[in-house]
């Protein structure tokens, strides 16, 4: 009698990732509009940005009557000032409809206990937990997390038993993990084995050391055992690194037996990797940066994550990348790339986020500088034939010159005018998403 592969039953809120192409955690990234998009293309499930426990620990969760979408908030403490107001920050936005059946919330934690706390606030509106034990950034290890634990093994495991136990098995949600590969290919089978052991329905391995970055290609020489040793266990295992398309993650998948991929950089850059080459495969720039700004109007997403991800959605030798740099608000955006149907949405969202008075545009394009003002009013005085005033030039002095007694060496230029996705919200009133909470 043939033998039958063991599975980890899938938990009934829980989604299974076998066959599945999905987007990678990333940090600014993730945030909902990116995941929503992703979707929208085809992803089959998308990982949020990782978010610390103690971030989300604590958090108020409530429903934006304006979106329905799902807000997780904590008020600043503002370094503990009591002079400055008091802001309410978003931690973490979920479109429930949107998102249904297809968010993975990733958590960066050092603590079981910590890491319990933490995705029981989230756990009845996501359909698993990941937690990240493969970033390799010093915000992250140097806290015992991210890539950290792949060195305290004993932690890690703890923390996905006590995730499995008291949250995973209590809400029905499925508990995995995503680590990066180890100095040799017995080290990391032995981490694997381990892993697989604690009751998670699956596992993610980056495929390169975590010395590695992005540019360094992807390692795959491990990834057939890495598969193998999460089939025997009954364990889903999903591949990362070097994932470019839908297309080629089928691909990839078929060769190395793995149930599923992720792909990151290509679903910054343009997220419609995610349709296959028979349904057309990349969509032009934009319409995918259109798609991409209504849904971040929609959802009301902080201006500076949305400007961070448009500079690499917009096709840099298009005039419009230089100029867009200058925007400052969801109309700016929406004048400047040249949507003048999404500029009423704009208008409101810009409202709500107190971006109205910062905004660089006008129905005109954008409004001259002061120097342009000034170069524009001489013209208009020349032209009306008034003669205008020259100032006489100084004559040259020999020698060094006389001592200057009302100006300093090395005196700081005076502050310019703070960029628009610092500080977004001067009122308590006004929710607004945490710069630092995709760690």
């Amino acid at each position: 009698m043939a033998s039958t592969t063991p599975r980890v039953p899938i938990p009934a809120n829980g989604v299974d990732y076998r066959g599945k192409v999905v987007l990678a955690p990333m940090v600014r990234s993730g945030e909902l509009p990116s995941r929503l998009l992703a979707l929208k293309y085809g992803a089959d499930l998308v990982w949020g940005p990782e978010t610390i426990d103690r971030a989300i620990m604590g958090a108020a969760r409530r429903v934006n009557p304006r979106n329905n979408t799902i807000e997780f908030t904590r008020i600043s403490s503002n370094g503990g000032r009591e002079d400055q107001p008091k802001k309410e920050n978003v931690i973490y936005r979920i479109d429930p409809e949107g998102e249904k059946g297809k968010l993975i919330f990733q958590m960066g934690t050092a603590s079981p206990e910590y890491a319990v706390q933490a995705a029981k606030v989230v756990a009845p509106d996501v359909f698993g937990i990941d937690v990240n034990s493969g970033c390799p950034k010093p915000f992250s290890t140097s806290g015992g997390m991210g890539a950290a634990l792949l060195r305290t093994p004993d932690k890690l495991v703890s923390i996905l038993e006590a995730l499995v136990r008291e949250v995973g098995n209590p809400y029905q949600i499925g508990i995995s993990v995503k680590i990066r590969l180890l100095e040799t290919p017995e080290m990391t089978e032995s981490l694997v084995k381990r892993l697989v052991a604690t009751g998670i329905t699956g596992l993610t391995i980056h495929c390169r050391t975590t010395p590695m970055r992005p540019r360094e290609r992807a390692i795959r020489e491990q990834l057939r055992m890495i598969v193998d040793t999460c089939h025997n266990a009954g364990v889903a295992c999903v591949m990362n690194g070097d994932v470019t398309s839908r297309d080629n993650a089928l691909a990839l998948m078929e060769e190395y037996g793995a149930d599923g991929a992720m792909i990151a950089t290509s679903a910054e850059q343009n997220p419609s990797c995610f349709r296959t080459n028979a349904e057309g495969g990349l969509l032009p720039w934009r319409d995918v940066v259109r798609d991409y700004l209504e849904q971040c109007i929609r959802v009301e997403n902080r201006f500076g994550n949305t400007k961070y991800l448009l500079n690499m959605m917009v096709n840099a030798k298009d005039k419009a990348f230089k100029e867009f740099n200058k925007a400052k608000s969801y109309v700016d955006a929406c004048r400047i790339l040249q949507y003048g149907d999404l500029v009423p949405a704009a208008k409101e969202v810009d409202q709500v986020l107190l971006l109205e008075d910062r905004s660089v545009t006008n129905e005109d394009g954008i409004r001259p500088s002061a120097v342009q003002n000034a170069k524009a009013n001489n013209e208009s005085a020349k032209a009306a034939g008034r003669s205008t005033k020259h100032k006489k030039q100084a004559s040259v002095q020999k020698g060094p010159g006389p001592i200057r007694t009302n100006s300093r060496t090395g005196v700081p230029n005076p502050p310019s005018e703070p960029e628009a996705d610092v500080d977004l919200s001067a009122s308590t009133s006004v929710p607004q998403q945490s710069p630092a909470v995709a760690v």
